[in-house]
């Protein structure tokens, strides 16, 4: 049996399981939020699907990983450990994020305006994603 992708798959499926999550946080608050507001209700779904950004940071890691394992410039064993730090960070920064996403909601829904303002923790805490992405891709 071959590992060879191990590295890549860990890295898309740990950002997938953290957006998943993250979505689902902030979506379940998104319906609270819907069902007490009268309007105002796409800005809440928007700012639920926020954490989706991580997902797309791991298949660009899955890419760019996977091709390097096939030229020869990244060992099979490299790959499982940046796959599965890089995959974690984000995976993590997408969970947080679903959390904040979820209190900026709630904070929104009481009042609206701050919804603009919410999303500067919501930046912080997606640019530790960015972050993760960025280091890993300097390492491959």
């Amino acid at each position: 049996m071959n590992f060879d992708m191990a590295g890549p798959a860990l890295a898309l499926g740990l950002a997938a399981i953290g957006s998943s999550i993250g979505c689902g946080i902030a979506g379940m608050a998104s319906h609270a939020v819907m069902s007490r507001v009268e309007e105002g209700h796409g800005k809440f779904i928007g700012m639920a699907a926020a954490p989706s950004s991580q997902v797309i940071y791991g298949f660009i890691l899955m890419l760019l990983m996977s091709r390097a394992i096939q030229d020869g410039t990244l060992s099979p064993l490299s790959a499982i450990a940046i796959g599965l730090g890089s995959g974690a960070a984000i995976m993590v920064s997408a969970i947080y994020q679903g959390m904040a996403c979820a209190t900026g909601i709630q904070a929104s829904a009481k009042q609206p305006a701050v919804f603009g303002k919410c999303f500067a923790a919501i930046g912080i805490i997606e640019s530790f994603a960015l972050f993760a992405l960025v280091f890993a891709l300097l390492i491959i």
